[in-house]
């Protein structure tokens, strides 16, 4: 995490000082995330800091209203403190605990692991605030295959399968990713990756909210393991054996977006995506029982 010391947009800092108060030695800008929100740490003279994540367009002001409702209705600890939100109808601006000094993986040890796995079982024990999207909205982008199918030029063009075997492997895919379920009760975060979460005072914290949904805890852990295993940690099924349809969800989600140009993304969105797909498209065939993809051939360019 690489910060320096500037002046923040005025809306981020009329908020933070809203929240606590004028004593403010200084601002450190936070190089950390893939949206377009602003992050700053607030330092105050007495050396108490927070961190404040502010809106820079309707898209990040409506996720950080998201973020703002499961701080305010959830009672977890896995959340970090709440310190306050400030909402000017434009540009709303979250106030949180400095998570600075917590540690951040990678590397994963087995007890982190295990941790998160124990924190994601309370996660799923809770009931989601009835404001939160239900998952099955986000079937679309759990229809991934089905997309490759329509067109399978960006994910041929990662070089992980040949196209005569995804034209095999395609139907057992789609099938299986319109199989799984996606709705529930459950809290879901529903992006849980290393740099959304950490560890700090014997807690594991979960960060950036703005994907919170109601739905099928399972996809919690499902989304996860791509990541874990692709930053030296076991494989999906270790921990997430006999999920064929989740597997082939989060696989095939990735397998639509990894090889498409960057657009409004940057090009940093995309490496992630093809990361946790290399590991990700291995899983879903090993769960679907489907032979080991075949390398690219000549005439697949």
């Amino acid at each position: 995490m690489n910060w320096g010391v500037s002046q923040p947009p005025d809306h981020v800092e009329r908020a933070v000082r809203r929240v606590l108060g004028d004593e403010i030695d200084r601002f450190e800008r936070i190089d950390r995330g893939f949206t377009a929100a602003e992050r700053w740490r607030a330092v105050r003279h007495d050396g108490a800091s927070a961190f404040a994540k502010g809106a820079t367009n309707s898209e990040t002001g409506s996720w950080l209203r998201t973020e703002a409702l499961v701080y305010q209705q959830v009672d977890g600890g896995f959340l970090p403190n709440l310190l306050g939100f400030v909402d000017d109808g434009a540009h709303p601006v979250l106030v949180l605990e400095d998570l600075t000094d917590a540690t951040w993986p990678p590397p994963w040890s087995a007890p982190q692991v295990a941790q998160v796995q124990s924190t994601l079982r309370e996660l799923g024990a809770q009931a989601a605030p009835s404001e939160l999207p239900d998952a099955e909205t986000l079937r679309p982008a759990f229809s991934g295959w089905s997309k490759v199918e329509a067109d399978p030029e960006p994910f041929l063009s990662l070089g992980l399968c040949s196209r005569k075997y995804l034209i095999r492997a395609l139907p057992m895919l789609v099938s299986a990713e319109r199989a799984v379920r996606l709705s529930g009760d459950e809290l879901l975060h529903f992006d849980v990756r290393s740099d959304n979460l950490c560890f700090r005072e014997g807690r594991c914290l979960l960060v950036d909210w703005n994907w919170a949904c109601r739905g099928n805890a399972t996809l919690d852990l499902a989304c996860w393991l791509p990541s874990l295993r692709a930053e030296g940690g076991p494989p999906p099924e270790e921990l997430l054996p006999d999920a064929p349809n989740a597997a082939a969800a989060v696989s095939g989600f990735f397998a639509s977006q990894a090889g498409l140009p960057p657009g409004p993304l940057s090009a940093a969105v995309r490496e992630l995506q093809r990361t946790q797909l290399v590991e990700a498209f291995p899983w879903a065939l090993r769960a679907l029982r489907l032979p080991p993809a075949d390398p690219p051939e000549d005439d697949d360019a």
